[in-house]
């Protein structure tokens, strides 16, 4: 993570599954404070050429960062660089599945109006976005492209859990219900009680596709 608040990343990288996946040693999650790389009477942002609001990345503290990491990476290790930003395509589960198969994936936290948009002229730079609105910066976006990621690694999670669940093969996950059986005068559908395991799972496949219809209409949203 290149980032100007790594403080932000501590309860994400310490808890929960990215936590144990640290823990355990499925992954290394290294935060680069940008801060770090600037030299003495040096700024992380300046007012950007030609006048207009906010403040932009500045290019040399980035470019330092980065050529420090890739200094210390294998040639031919199979990583990608990412900015997040309001202005690339939504981040999808596909993208968390190729990030997990990858290397290093470094993620650049964007922040104010942006980054200087010399860094994609200098490094094979990847533009995501969490979704369609801006964030103050690219922590909170950075914070689930690693939490999305992670759990997808070998062992983080029950694989079985990863393949039934929304996203997977394309699908929606089904409704879950547990104890107890009615609240309020709403009850289990009877077939969950039923313990006729092929019935469960033929509704479960049904249900998995009604709801991926009702999302495709815009009446039902992600789980």
């Amino acid at each position: 993570m290149v980032t100007l608040f790594p403080e932000m990343f501590a309860p994400v990288i310490g808890l929960s599954i990215v936590g144990r996946a640290i823990e355990g040693g499925l992954v290394d999650v290294r935060l680069h404070h940008l801060l770090d790389a600037l030299e003495p009477g040096e700024r992380a942002d300046e007012r950007p050429y030609g006048g207009g609001p906010g403040m932009v990345l500045r290019i040399e503290p980035l470019a330092r960062t980065l050529d420090g990491i890739l200094a210390e990476a294998p040639s031919a290790e199979r990583r990608r660089i990412v900015l997040t930003s309001a202005s690339g395509p939504q981040f999808r589960q596909s993208d968390a599945a190729a990030w997990a198969a990858l290397d290093r994936l470094i993620l650049i936290c964007g922040h104010y109006e942006g980054v200087d948009e010399r860094l994609g002229a200098l490094y094979p730079i990847e533009e995501i976005a969490l979704g369609e609105f801006v964030l103050t910066g690219g922590e909170i976006a950075a914070m689930a492209f690693l939490d999305a990621t992670v759990r997808l690694l070998p062992g983080a999670i029950d694989s079985d859990s990863v393949a039934s669940e929304s996203w997977s093969g394309g699908q929606l996950d089904h409704p879950a219900f547990t104890r107890p059986p009615s609240f309020r005068g709403v009850d289990v559908p009877p077939v969950l009680l039923s313990g006729d395991h092929g019935k469960i799972a033929a509704w479960r496949r049904e249900e998995s596709r009604r709801r991926a219809a009702r999302r495709a209409k815009g009446s039902d949203p992600a789980t």
